[in-house]
């Protein structure tokens, strides 16, 4: 199991995002991202050919909602060399996949699915339809699917234990914040997953540095 380390808090990218990459890049991390807001064009490629240079893989998440914005996001994906496209709203998946298709960048695209509201993100709608989004949203040829697994609003353990279903890789978004959570996605063959504010919230080891909350997310794996 991946864990993606992302430069972002309250789903935005946090201003020092380099400052705090920089204090982190050697931890032994393999994953990184932020989030498409946040940050202009140029610190964005500034902070992802860090990112490159750095051997990592880096991970790009759109958390706007209208399809302007959603493009916009893809396209910065695109210009700032990320490897991969996470999240964006399930009914512009084939869309993306087809404006993507016509692209000479490579790009990894991981969508949400479900019904995704609010800012942060909420993931609400049963089990079974975001399910059948998922199953749907195989069909593009995705690379994945980015779940919002601890912000549903309603069976979170059914949710992980359905994942199966899926044929793609799951990457889990959003409010992981301890060991016990990572446990449970390792038992449940989870591909990968993000923390971003619960790492720069110190609640992986009390009082301790950016680098020493990552180590120890990483020694849980």
């Amino acid at each position: 199991m991946e864990f993606i380390f992302m430069l972002t808090h309250h789903d935005v990218t946090i201003p020092n995002a380099m400052e705090v990459f920089n204090e982190v890049k050697d931890a032994g991390l393999k994953c990184i991202g932020c989030k498409d807001i946040g940050l202009n064009v140029e610190q964005y490629k500034e902070l992802f050919d860090a990112f490159k240079k750095q051997g990592v893989q880096s991970f790009l998440e759109v958390v706007t909602y209208s399809e302007e914005e959603h493009f916009r996001g893809i396209d910065l994906a695109l210009n700032i060399g990320a490897d991969n496209l996470i999240g964006g709203m399930p009914s512009y998946t084939k869309k993306t996949m087809d404006y993507l298709k016509g692209k000479e960048k490579r790009l990894g695209y991981y969508p949400y699915i479900g019904k995704i509201t609010e800012h942060p993100c909420i993931l609400s709608g049963t089990v079974e339809q975001i399910i059948k989004d998922g199953k749907e949203a195989e069909k593009y040829g995705i690379g994945g699917i980015n779940l919002l697994l601890y912000r549903y609003t309603d069976d979170q353990k059914k949710l992980l234990k359905m994942t199966k279903e899926l044929n793609v890789p799951v990457i889990v978004a959003g409010n992981v914040a301890n060991v016990g959570q990572i446990k449970e996605l390792k038992e449940n063959n989870i591909w990968a997953f993000t923390i971003g504010g619960a790492i720069l919230e110190k609640k992986f080891v009390k009082d301790r540095t950016n680098k020493e909350q990552i180590q120890a997310v990483l020694k849980s794996l």
